[in-house]
């Protein structure tokens, strides 16, 4: 009986460990060595599984024979991995097993998901907190005041602008993330795109006083920068990315998108760099500047009309393009983001 119960120990896909009658632990699988250690072996379960709601559960089943459920805490140095323990007695009073489910995944999503929730109700609760209380205004003290009406009413198509822009960009990273894993197949020409995306915001950065400068290897064939992607979702890639070295990086000179040829470990590639030479960007930032709503100067980016999802949606696009996306900046250096993209 031992031997086929430690058998089925080993089939099992989880971490499985098995705590005999003298509540020691006698046997597990290779997944529960990785998770507990080899020196849990031959050893009371309470020195390695010490948490009160498991030894809660490890005790019920050992001394009550009722099965139970517990939640496993293991610590790590970047975050902590979360187990749901499941103790079920075995046959003849033979002890415990106990099978390891993580849940980590599922925990950190469901946290993702209400970070989200909490950032778009932050985010569009100020605008559409100034756009009711304008409207109140202008039914009350300021009706008949022509002055104090145009100010408010170009306040509020303002900040009704915002709330437009960030509904737009929500609704654009909901598609790109439902379209991650499906590559796409047409055959585009990123010198193309990357000169017509210069000429769309040649107004923004003429108004910034700010040069957009093209750095392109030449005497490479019509084929070099021909990938395999999405047009439109490489415009938006590029936009975002000068846009912001427009607005953000542009005061310190001018903003140089550099194309090179590029090599990834299985094909040739196309890497674009937009370059700055503005006030640069802390290391302790860039982890996290491809995150939802993560802004390093928030009041400087919702100015000017940022709704801290660009960088989110370029991230993903490039993930669907199976290229790489990297960030080199410090401060008073400028910003350099670069994109390679492989060309099959």
């Amino acid at each position: 009986m031992e031997a086929i119960t430690k058998a089925m120990l080993v089939g099992l896909p989880l971490p499985a460990i098995i705590i005999g009658v003298d509540e020691k632990l006698r046997a597990m699988n290779a997944q529960a060595d990785l998770l507990l250690g080899p020196a849990a072996l031959d050893r009371h379960h309470a020195m390695t599984l010490r948490q009160p709601d498991v030894q809660a559960a490890l005790t019920a089943a050992l001394r009550e024979g009722r099965a139970g459920q517990a939640r496993h805490v293991v610590q790590g140095p970047s975050q902590d991995s979360v187990y749901r323990l499941t103790a079920t007695p075995l046959p003849g009073g033979a002890g415990v097993l106990c099978v390891f489910e993580d849940l980590s995944e599922a925990e950190q999503m469901g946290q993702m998901r209400r970070e989200f929730v909490a950032n778009v109700s932050h985010e569009l609760r100020s605008p559409l907190t100034a756009v009711l209380g304008f409207i109140e205004t202008l039914k009350g003290a300021a009706k008949d005041d022509p002055v104090a009406r145009d100010r408010f009413l170009t306040i509020m198509e303002r900040e009704a602008g915002r709330m437009n822009r960030l509904i737009h960009d929500l609704l654009h990273l909901s598609r790109v993330e439902a379209d991650e894993r499906v590559r796409p197949t047409e055959r585009v020409d990123v010198n193309e795109i990357v000169q017509s995306t210069m000429a769309s915001l040649r107004p923004l950065a003429q108004s910034a006083g700010v040069e957009v400068i093209l750095d392109c290897a030449e005497g490479l064939g019509a084929k070099a920068w021909v990938v395999q992607g999405d047009a439109d979702q490489l415009v938006q890639v590029f936009q975002n990315l000068i846009e912001n070295a427009v607005k953000y990086g542009g005061s310190g000179g001018p903003v140089i998108v550099r194309m090179t040829p590029a090599q990834l470990p299985k094909s040739a590639a196309v890497r674009i760099e937009v370059i700055d030479r503005g006030a640069g960007i802390d290391p302790i930032h860039i982890p996290r500047l491809t995150e939802r709503f993560y802004r390093v100067d928030g009041h400087r980016s919702r100015e000017k009309g940022g709704t801290g999802l660009g960088l989110a949606i370029v991230k993903h696009i490039v993930q669907r393009h199976r290229g790489r996306l990297s960030i080199d900046s410090a401060p008073g250096k400028g910003s350099t983001f670069c994109v390679i993209l492989p060309k099959e």
